[in-house]
């Protein structure tokens, strides 16, 4: 037997060989023990192992009703540093599209319809008058920097860094690169803010012939906000396909902190509750039980 070689007895069971008589069992897809050589691990009641959730789906609307199956099943109640009351997963969460712009790309049971997912791609790849203390569209089209002379330039008032031409670029003049990628959080201005950016970084990559791309959350209202960003990021995607000619490959998402704001968002809650079936399971949730941070 070599290193990393999956035997398969059945549909439901697999054994991943690995060096050191390090064994996998994977069950489902799930991994349910890991033996080491020495010694048995039962990742869910040991806490030795720790294994990031993952949805693969193959449309963006798909994906998001995984999701909040997944969060209302497996999250914790938690108070964060604002007050709010949440339901959040107890590790990172891993969504992958292989398809992005096949149907159906938006949930029945989203609160948004087409319209206003067109007007979060239009703000997203155009810009917006809005005040609010950032866009996205200003981090990634015009990162905020300092000239010569101290002043402070971009982010949203012109002469910043255009993070999405360099992308483009840097992909036109080597399609291999691992490089092609932009961030938003400008510690200047983030470090003490009250309201930094919660999309942290997107990179792409030419494989294939198509473009792919992963995006990464330190935070993410995977109910009200989720939807839309996967929406208007996808269409980032194809803005930067389309600039090189390519295709757009799968969309790639990681949330660090992937909540829902179980009060504040109830009756949005309920609709996906009603209609993905989980009446029985938010019963079971104990509103009280609350971890403060």
């Amino acid at each position: 037997m070599h290193a990393c070689d999956v035997v398969s007895p059945g549909d439901s069971l697999s054994f991943v060989f690995m060096p050191g008589d390090f064994v996998i069992f994977i069950c489902m897809g799930a991994i349910e023990m890991v033996y080491t050589g020495r010694r048995w691990y039962h990742p869910a009641a040991s806490g030795e192992i720790s294994v990031m959730f993952n949805v693969r789906a193959f449309c963006l609307g798909k994906a998001h009703e995984e999701v909040i199956k997944t969060i209302v099943r497996k999250g914790n109640f938690l108070v964060t540093e604002d007050g709010e009351k949440t339901l959040e997963l107890p590790e990172p969460f891993n969504i992958h599209v292989g398809t992005p712009f096949a149907d159906y790309m938006v949930s029945p049971h989203n609160m948004f319809g087409e319209r206003a997912m067109q007007q979060y791609v239009h703000d997203l790849i155009e810009g917006t008058d809005s005040d609010f203390v950032y866009t996205y569209h200003d981090r990634l089209f015009d990162y905020p920097r300092r000239d010569d002379a101290g002043n402070p330039r971009g982010d949203g008032h012109g002469d910043g860094i255009d993070q999405v031409a360099y992308i483009i670029e840097k992909l036109r003049s080597d399609p291999s690169s691992r490089r092609a990628e932009g961030i938003t959080w400008y510690p200047e201005y983030d470090d003490g803010s009250k309201n930094p950016p919660c999309l942290q970084r997107i990179q792409c990559l030419v494989r294939d012939g198509v473009l792919n791309m992963h995006v990464e959350f330190r935070s993410n209202d995977m109910l009200s906000a989720l939807g839309a960003n996967m929406y208007a990021l996808a269409h980032l995607q194809k803005h930067i396909a389309d600039a090189l000619g390519l295709h757009v490959g799968w969309y790639s998402h990681t949330s660090v902190s992937a909540h829902i704001y179980y009060v504040r968002d109830h009756e949005e809650l309920m609709k996906y509750v009603n209609g993905l079936g989980l009446a029985d399971t938010i019963k079971k949730l104990d509103n009280s039980a609350y971890i403060k941070i």
